[in-house]
Parts: C-alpha cells; sequence; structure tokens
C-alpha cells in the first residue's frame, strides 16, 4: 500500500518543479555546522546534540548577520559617523557596493530598498543513485542576474519531449483561441465526432507521447553508443598471460579505467627485460584519441537500455577533469561488448610504487598527492558523491607524470548489482587495504562506497607514497587475510593502522593522515582541507610536475640566454679567425665553396703567367746557420714578399724552402694584365731584396735567382687534410727552369713572356740569346732589365731588426751538422 502511495504521489510530482534557496558549498565555510556543533558542546552552552546533523540550518544566517553588522559598524567608524547612529549603518546596508562578502549562507549583498539579494535553485524530481530526489535544474545568480542551466538540466523530461515555449498556445486567457467557442459549427463538428475515433486519437497520442518521454530519458543522441567498427585497433595484449592478467582485471571491476598496464621491469617505458613493450589490454584509435578498451563478460545487451544505466552514462559524461580518466563510450555489438576510456601509458600508481629501480622525490610524491586530491573533490562534488574503489591501482600515470583516476561509476552497467557480497569473500585481501573499516564491517558494500570511506583510502594511498614500499602500506609480520581481520574487530581497543617514522615523514603530514584514517568517519577532514593542508605544508612547492620543471626552465634560461650570447661572440670570433686562415691558405672563392661544403672541380687557363724565385748560395749559408736562424731568416724573407704582392694583382701558390712561387691571371682572370703584374712585382723583388738585411748575417747580401714564363694551366685544390690549390701543365715545368738556369739578381723570362711584354711596351728587355735547358732543348730567352717609371715603394721589412745574440752565434762559430734545407 505504501509504495502504491509513493508511486502515485511521484507521479503527481512528476511535472512538478521547486523554487527553493540556492545551497552553498564554499571553502571557507565547508565545516561551519561541524564547528558550530564542537562550540555547542563546550562552555557555556553544554549542549546535548549528539551530531552536527541536528545544528539548525538558521545559525548559517545568524553567522551572517553579526557578521554583516560587524562590517557595517566598521564602515561607519571609518567614516568617522557615530555607530550608535542606526541610520547611519542602515545607509551603509543600502549601498549596494559598500558591503559584498561570501558568508554561510552564500554571498551577503543587498539592493537598493536595503534587501537582500539571495541565489536561488528551481528543483526536479529525478532518479539519482537509485533514489527519487529533488535536485537542481537551474541557478539564479542575484549578483549578475544571470539563469544558467546544470548538467542536470538535460534530464528533465517534458511532457511534449521538448521545452514548453513562454507563452500557452491560446494565451493565458484563452483571448488567441475565442474563436474555437464562437464558432458554433466547430463545436457541432466535435461533438459529433464519433467516439472511436476520439478514442483511438487519444491512445495514439498517449502512445507518441510515452514514446517521447522514453526517447527523452535514452537521451536521444546515444552519445555513448560506439560503433566498435569505428575503433582502430592498434595493439593487443598477447599471450596466455596478457589474456588472464586482462580477464581478471575486467572481472575485478577496475571502473572506467583501473590498471591499464603492468611493469615487470620496474620501467616506465612498459618493456620485459629484453627490451620489448609488454602490453595488458586492448589500446586502440578512436576519434583521434588514444584509447583503452576494457572488455566486459556476462553483459546482457538488453539491459543496456535501463534508465538507471543510462543515467550511469550520463553522469560519466559530467565527469570531465584533468585528473579523472575521460570515458568516451561503451560497444554492445557481442562478443566485443567493453568501456572505452582514455589510455594511460604509464600504468598505475601501483607500477610506481613496486618498482624498486625508480625513486621518487618529494616534489614528485606531492605532485601524485595533489592531482589525486583534485580529482577525488571533484568525484565528490559531482553527483556520483563518491569513488567507491580508491587504490594504487586505480590512480593512473598518464605520459605528462600526471595522476588520472579511474575506477568510478557505472556499476550496474558493469555488474548488474548496485552491492557487492562480503568483502571477505575477495580472495585478494591485499585489495581491501584500502576499503574502511566500518565499509569492511558491512554484509552488502555499495559499489561507489562513502566520501568518508573514500578520505581513508587516500590516507593509505598517501602513506604508501610517503615510503614507497613493495611490502605495501602496512609493513607488519601478519598475513594479509588477518590484517583485514584486526581493521574489522579491533584488538584490545585499539584500530590497526600503519606506522609511521619522523625521519623521513613530516610532523604535520602525520598528523592529517592520522585524521584522514580516524576510526569515527564523522573525524575525517574533506579533500578541500586536505588539499589546503598540503600546500601548507610545501608553499614553495608546485602542485604539478610539469609547473615545477617549467619554473626550473625558467630561471635557468635566464642565465643560459648569457651563456649563450657569450659562447655564440667566441664562435663567431673563432669562426672569423678560421675563415681568415683558409683564406690566406687559398683563393677567397675557392675557400667559400669548401666551407659551404661544396666540392671544387679543376679549372683550365688559356694563358697565365708564372714567376719563381731561389736564394742564390742558401745552401752555404745554412751550412754556417742554426735551423733557428735559418727559419728567421725565411721568415724575415717571405714576409717582404708577402707585404709586396699585396700591391699587384697576383696569387702566392706556395712556397717550398728558400724557393717563391707566384701567378698571376688565376684564379681570376685578368685578360693580358698577368704578365704586367708579374714583370712588375719581380722588378720590385730585385729592388727590395738590394737592401735586405739579415739579422744574423748583417754584413752578408741576399742574391736571387728569378724565371718567369707565360702559358696555360690547369689549376685545382689537391687533398681534403690541409688542401692545396695547385697549379699542373708544361708552363709550371718551363718556369722552374727559367728560374734554374737564371744568375743572381737577374729576372729571366721565356719567348712568350717577352712577346706579351712587348706588346705592353714599357719594358726594357735584353735578348740573352739561345741556352740549352733541362727537358726542353734550346730556347731562345730574354732578360728584364726596368720599366718605364717605375719607382718602388720599399717596406719595413727591409730593415728586419737586429738581434745581437743571434748574431754572435751566427759569425762566431760553425754548424757543420746543421740540417741544410734546399728546394727539391
Amino acid at each position: 500500500m505504501n509504495n502504491r502511495k509513493n508511486q502515485a504521489i511521484f507521479k503527481a510530482l512528476d511535472m512538478t518543479f521547486v523554487i527553493g534557496q540556492k545551497s552553498y558549498e564554499g571553502y571557507d565555510y565547508y565545516d561551519f555546522f561541524e564547528q558550530v556543533y564542537n562550540r555547542l558542546k563546550k562552555y557555556p552552552f553544554y549542549s546535548n546534540l549528539s551530531s552536527a546533523k541536528e545544528v539548525s540550518p538558521y545559525s548559517a544566517y545568524l553567522h551572517d548577520a553579526v557578521l554583516l553588522y560587524a562590517m557595517g559598524i566598521k564602515e561607519v567608524i571609518k567614516d568617522g559617523k557615530d555607530p550608535h547612529n542606526g541610520r547611519e549603518l542602515l545607509k551603509r546596508l543600502r549601498d549596494k557596493n559598500s558591503i559584498r562578502f561570501h558568508g554561510a549562507s552564500g554571498l551577503v549583498h543587498f539592493d537598493k530598498e536595503g534587501e537582500r539579494n539571495m541565489d536561488y535553485s528551481i528543483y526536479d524530481l529525478q532518479l539519482t543513485e537509485g533514489t527519487t530526489q529533488f535536485v537542481p535544474i537551474l541557478h539564479f545568480d542575484s549578483h549578475t542576474k544571470v539563469v544558467r542551466p546544470t548538467p542536470k538540466f538535460a534530464s528533465v523530461v517534458w511532457p511534449k519531449g521538448k521545452l514548453p515555449t513562454d507563452n500557452p498556445d491560446c494565451g493565458f486567457d484563452d483571448q488567441l483561441c475565442e474563436w474555437v467557442f464562437n464558432d458554433i459549427s466547430m463545436v457541432v463538428l466535435m461533438v459529433a465526432f464519433p467516439v472511436i475515433g476520439a478514442s483511438a486519437l487519444v491512445c495514439i497520442g498517449f502512445l507518441m507521447l510515452q514514446k517521447l518521454r522514453l526517447q527523452t530519458r535514452l537521451d536521444g543522441s546515444c552519445w555513448w553508443l560506439i560503433n566498435y567498427s569505428d575503433i582502430a585497433i592498434i595493439k593487443e595484449p598477447k599471450g596466455v598471460q596478457a589474456l588472464s592478467l586482462s580477464t581478471t582485471a575486467s572481472k575485478n571491476g577496475s571502473g572506467s579505467g583501473g590498471s591499464q598496464t603492468i611493469i615487470s621491469s620496474c620501467s616506465y617505458g612498459l618493456t620485459d627485460n629484453a627490451g620489448k613493450e609488454q602490453i595488458f589490454i586492448t589500446i586502440g584509435l578512436y576519434q583521434g584519441n588514444k584509447v583503452a578498451i576494457r572488455y566486459i563478460e556476462n553483459q546482457l545487451v538488453s539491459d543496456i537500455r535501463k534508465p538507471s544505466i543510462i543515467a550511469e552514462f550520463n553522469v560519466m559524461r559530467e565527469m570531465k577533469h584533468e585528473n579523472l580518466v575521460q570515458f568516451f563510450g561503451v560497444c554492445i555489438e557481442p562478443p566485443n561488448v567493453c568501456l572505452v576510456m582514455q589510455y594511460c601509458k604509464k600504468g598505475s600508481l601501483k607500477d610506481v610504487l613496486r618498482c624498486q629501480d625508480i625513486e621518487l622525490d618529494w616534489m614528485f610524491k606531492l605532485s601524485f598527492a595533489y592531482d589525486i586530491v583534485n580529482g577525488m573533490e571533484f568525484i565528490h562534488k559531482s553527483s556520483l558523491r563518491s569513488h567507491g574503489n580508491l587504490k594504487p591501482s586505480t590512480c593512473l600515470v598518464d605520459s605528462r607524470l600526471q595522476v588520472k583516476i579511474s575506477g568510478f561509476g557505472l556499476w550496474e552497467f558493469k555488474h548488474g548489482i548496485k552491492h557487492k557480497h562480503c568483502p571477505m569473500e575477495n580472495p585478494k585481501h591485499e585489495e581491501l587495504y584500502y576499503t574502511a573499516p566500518e565499509l569492511l564491517r558491512l554484509d552488502q558494500l555499495p559499489f561507489n562506497g562513502t566520501p568518508k570511506g573514500d578520505i581513508y583510502s587516500f590516507a593509505i594511498i598517501m602513506r604508501e607514497l610517503i615510503y614507497s614500499s613493495e611490502d605495501g602500506p602496512y609493513n607488519i609480520q601478519l598475513e594479509p587475510k588477518e590484517i583485514i581481520k584486526q581493521l574489522q574487530t579491533p584488538l584490545f581497543g585499539e584500530p590497526l593502522r600503519p606506522t609511521f617514522s619522523a625521519q623521513l615523514c613530516d610532523e604535520s603530514i602525520i598528523t592529517l593522515l592520522v585524521a584522514c584514517w580516524s576510526e569515527n568517519p564523522d573525524h575525517r577532514p574533506p579533500f578541500g582541507s586536505i588539499r589546503r593542508q598540503l600546500k601548507a605544508t610545501s608553499p614553495d612547492t608546485h602542485a604539478n610536475i610539469l609547473d615545477n620543471m617549467v619554473e626550473k626552465l625558467e630561471k635557468y634560461s635566464n642565465h643560459l640566454e648569457e651563456v649563450v650570447e657569450e659562447r655564440t661572440n667566441q664562435l663567431t670570433a673563432e669562426k672569423t679567425r678560421a675563415d681568415k686562415l683558409l683564406s690566406s691558405m687559398l683563393p677567397r672563392y675557392i675557400a667559400d665553396q669548401l666551407m659551404a661544403g661544396k666540392s671544387v672541380e679543376p679549372q683550365g687557363y688559356e694563358m697565365v703567367t708564372i714567376f719563381f724565385s731561389d736564394i742564390v748560395g742558401f745552401t752555404s749559408m745554412c751550412s754556417i746557420s742554426s735551423a733557428l736562424e735559418v727559419v728567421t731568416l725565411l721568415n724575415d724573407l717571405y714576409s717582404l714578399f708577402d707585404d709586396t704582392i699585396k700591391l699587384y694583382d697576383v696569387y702566392k701558390v706556395e712556397t717550398i724552402g728558400d724557393a717563391y712561387m707566384v701567378a698571376s691571371g688565376l684564379p681570376i682572370s685578368n685578360g693580358n694584365k698577368h704578365a704586367d703584374e708579374i714583370a712588375t712585382m719581380a722588378l720590385h723583388f730585385l729592388c727590395a731584396i738590394k737592401v735586405f738585411k739579415i739579422r744574423h748575417l748583417p754584413n752578408e747580401k741576399l742574391a736571387l735567382r728569378i724565371g718567369i714564363n707565360s702559358g696555360p694551366v690547369v689549376a685545382g685544390v689537391v687533398g681534403t687534410t690541409m688542401p692545396r690549390y695547385c697549379l699542373f701543365g708544361d708552363t709550371v715545368n718551363t718556369a722552374s727552369r727559367m728560374e734554374s738556369n737564371s744568375l743572381p739578381l737577374k729576372i729571366h723570362i721565356s719567348q712568350s713572356t717577352a712577346d706579351i711584354l712587348t706588346e705592353i711596351g714599357s719594358f726594357a728587355l735584353e735578348e740573352r740569346g739561345e741556352i740549352e735547358m733541362k727537358g726542353k732543348g734550346s730556347q731562345k730567352t730574354y732578360w728584364l732589365m726596368n720599366k718605364d717609371g717605375f719607382n718602388p715603394i720599399l717596406g719595413a721589412h727591409n730593415s728586419p731588426p737586429s738581434s745581437t745574440s743571434n748574431h754572435q752565434q751566427g759569425s762566431g762559430r760553425q754548424h757543420p751538422k746543421t740540417k741544410t734545407l734546399e728546394r727539391k
């Protein structure tokens, strides 16, 4: 009888909306009634209340009224007015910009008439968590004057399957339908309508209404329904072990996530000892997201459209948070009945805690704890209200080392029932470590647990996280079954709890965890308070690992920019020196090609002029000089020549001992100027050598033999290690023979060079006649005597600084064993 009455009442209230004050759940007053209860139990009240639930709700308004009065008096005194004048106080209260604060009853502010603005909610009767109750579907914000829907608004069942219009079809006073009543013919027609037809229309309308109501309850779009063909399978578990692990995890009901991976090698990379990746769950790709596929056994597909199961899906749609595993939907195509959820690559927190090869510092541990608290706080404030299966295996770790909670919701879809059997029937007693004692004592445990039970579970996880022990949270010599029995029935009145070491854990953390696993559930703090206490413990530590790393990188980058700038300047200077050195060894444009990584192809030149010079009596001079003195002599002489050739369009090819080789007309052609440039340079060399002084033999004079020839050559870079720019062809050999057949302080030129100089016309030549040259036979050659208007400028190297010690060594004794330098 009572059930029938209840059903009748629920049916009558099916489309009834209740307007009431919006409930307030601010962080600052999360435990307001508990504090009032504790104060009333003490002096001078000594109340006989048994719990905080018996505290009158008007206490919140009394608290805000006293606080409002105090703030108003404060403003009056601040303005220098009389605090005893009530009009001054009311004036401050009516000023809407003067006093506004969040109190125990919500936001306290007033309109221009001095009336308090209140936030209201519209409540609808809905089925939630197996019970029918009024839930808020709309919120009115008195501050912003905005009405916003809640997630439950989508679950409202409207009579016509859609929202009613603002105005009735006939108007509020039937003024829009007056023609119906005035038209007698229409009335007669309606009266004469056959009874059978009217009954048929009523039945059809009733059936259509029922269909609309059902479609509305099923949310029409079926967002949770996924076609198995839309999932691209990436990897599947292989082997018997993987299959059994997957099946076991499925039977244990890991919720919307569960422990997705098992790391046997204690590696974040999920690899075995051979370095191969181990996969213990099917991984797929759905709508661009990498998802884990959890197959459900013994699920009756015909039951999936039950209103209670559809309500579970709608609740899961609301559970979107950065610390929760995202639920995508389900497949109901036998035999592929499965859950589709977010895939977390790094496995579960259980894998991390059991791995001895990984040592987590306090920053990582605190970050993991923050992630769990943030996710659980969101669950407790959602319509789900509690988790019920919180343990390390349901705390997954993604690729960003962020904990995402799984294993919540969808209990009826996965198990078909709403309560577990006796907890002690579970053969794996280690999994019951995280279940609150008051729940272990129940014959039937609800799958979703209780909020206070979740706080107990967090405390056990936190203790295990701090010590990272592979033995679990209880480091005692007892079997798991015995530990569970002592949790159910404490020995000697003392409840069994994990132990702490003061050296390894902060005292404030110990105090927090002791409060979280209190034997009295009412004494356990909510997750909002836990989060604030964790933050107070380490105020300088970021709650997120990536935030911490980014902060360190920012500090390091400021210093790194200075270091990089300094190193870049040094590198630029070194590169400039290297380019300058390479350019001095090779022609500039060839050096640029080599530095750019390009190959330099050999190139032929139709006409160039080659210069060779040699020191007369160099071998005899080496015999009376030390090696250091010989090197100093050549350095002074070649430095003189190097400064001289800068005045001409020539290229120094190389020096071999006392031989000096120069070419003109390459690597960049200069027409017929090559002979002119080389001839003028040779005359300059003779003028300079006549005044050149030897440091260790100041009374001795150097004499040069010079030979010049013109003709075609081929030039190219030879070698990769210390590459050289070399000239090839008979022209080079002839120029060398012209030098070896020359005389001291004479410039010996070939017929080809003489022809070019004669064409130029400004050079004085003297015919030498026919001479016999090795490998060339008889050749007609010439002496280059002078050039019209030639007056060279002699540089500083013509008179090198003298060295007394070197002079004494060179003139005072002979060096018969000194190695001589000869040109090959």
